[in-house]
C-alpha cells in the first residue's frame, strides 16, 4: 500500500520559505577550533572586500579560517591570514591566497572594537563566512578572550560528569 503525504496551503509555504531562507544565508566556513579555544564576548557582522574570482572560490567553499584573525590599522578593520584558494577556472588575475583583506564596518562600530581590542587579552577572529540574501559575502566576527588551559580542561570534565549521569539514568529507567 502506498502512503500519500497531504499537505496544506500553508504547510507547503512554510517549506518554499524554509528553502528559501536557506538559499538566502548560505554558510561557505565556520570557525570550530576558535569557538574552542576563545571565549567569545561579543559578535559583529561585516562584508569583506574580495578580488577578482575570490567571490567564485568562496562559492566553491575552499576557504580556511584556521589561522586568521583580524587586526585594526589606520581607522580600518583588516582580516589577516585568512586563505581563500585561487578559482582553478580563472584566468588571468589571480589574487595570493592569504593577502590581507578588508572589513567593511561603520566607523562607530570600529570605534568600539579599537576600545575593546586595546585591552590585554582581547582579539579579533573570523567565527563564519556566509552570503546573505543579497548575495553579498559576509564575515561574522568576533571579540575574543584566549580560554586558559585549566578552563578546557574543567570544561572536559563537566562533559564526562554529564554523560556519566545521563548514563546512570538510562540505567534507572
Amino acid at each position: 500500500m502506498s502512503q500519500r503525504l497531504i499537505l496544506c496551503n500553508s504547510d507547503i509555504l512554510d517549506i518554499i520559505e524554509n528553502c528559501r531562507y536557506n538559499e538566502r544565508m548560505k554558510v561557505v566556513a565556520t570557525n570550530r577550533k576558535a569557538l574552542h579555544d576563545y571565549n567569545v564576548l561579543n559578535t559583529y557582522e561585516a562584508g569583506i572586500v574580495l578580488q577578482g574570482s575570490e567571490v567564485k572560490s568562496l562559492r566553491q567553499g575552499t576557504v580556511s579560517l584556521s589561522d586568521a584573525h583580524g587586526e585594526i590599522r589606520g581607522g580600518e578593520v583588516y582580516l589577516l591570514n585568512l586563505h581563500i584558494a585561487s578559482y582553478k577556472y580563472g584566468t588571468g588575475f589571480r589574487p595570493e591566497p592569504k593577502r590581507r583583506r578588508k572589513l567593511l564596518l561603520q566607523k562607530s562600530e570600529i570605534k568600539r572594537l579599537y576600545g575593546v581590542v586595546q585591552e590585554r587579552g582581547n582579539t579579533l577572529i573570523p567565527l563564519k563566512i556566509y552570503f546573505n540574501e543579497r548575495g553579498f559575502a559576509k564575515v561574522t566576527i568576533g571579540v575574543c578572550r584566549r580560554k586558559r588551559l585549566y578552563d578546557k580542561k574543567e570544561k572536559i570534565l563537566r562533559r564526562e560528569e554529564e554523560k556519566k549521569l545521563s548514563k546512570i539514568k538510562k540505567e534507572m529507567r
